[in-house]
């Protein structure tokens, strides 16, 4: 796997190093050793997916509270999405920054998220999927967001959403 840094520390885009062959290839997209030495959180315990049936689905901005706070490590399995994570941490010199880099099925990056991001995409194509490995259990009762527009972030999304759940649709300015 080859990491790369994002200019918000702690959030990595993931490419596959492939083992090629006229079969095709062979890589690992999760490595926990590979994680590890790179300080890149716990174990991932859960995994989940997300299937957008038509382009211009928006999910987002989520994060878990303390104490249910989550690494995350998400990957496009099927078509592609506009993956977006914004700094919530009030104390980090990135507060309020925000980086997006497209996941596509075609591509196969991954990105990780730390804890003290909120996560959020918009998919570019009909019939996007989504793939989570997580940290932690979901705990329902921490989850939080805000507004996928809220001008403290100023997010430059790629397309405006024409499908949008009540949820993240109602969520207030972080601001």
């Amino acid at each position: 796997m080859i990491f790369t840094e994002s200019p918000l520390p702690g959030v990595y885009l993931i490419e596959l190093e492939r083992l090629a062959d006229e079969r095709g290839f062979f890589a690992r997209s999760y490595c926990a050793e590979e994680f590890a030495a790179r300080g890149l959180g716990p174990e991932l315990r859960q995994c989940s997916v997300s299937y957008n049936a038509r382009a211009g689905t928006l999910r987002g901005m989520h994060y878990q509270g303390a104490p249910h706070e989550e690494h995350k490590l998400v990957r496009c399995t099927a078509g592609a999405v506009f993956d977006v994570v914004a700094d919530i941490r009030e104390s980090s010199p990135t507060y309020r920054r925000w980086f997006a880099a497209e996941l596509s099925a075609a591509n196969r990056l991954s990105m990780f998220i730390p804890p003290g991001f909120a996560h959020g995409f918009v998919s570019l194509a009909d019939h996007a999927e989504v793939y989570y490995m997580i940290s932690a259990a979901h705990a329902p009762q921490s989850s939080r967001g805000f507004r996928w527009n809220d001008p403290a972030f100023a997010i430059e999304w790629p397309l405006a959403p024409t499908v949008i759940s009540a949820r993240d649709a109602s969520y207030p300015d972080a601001g």
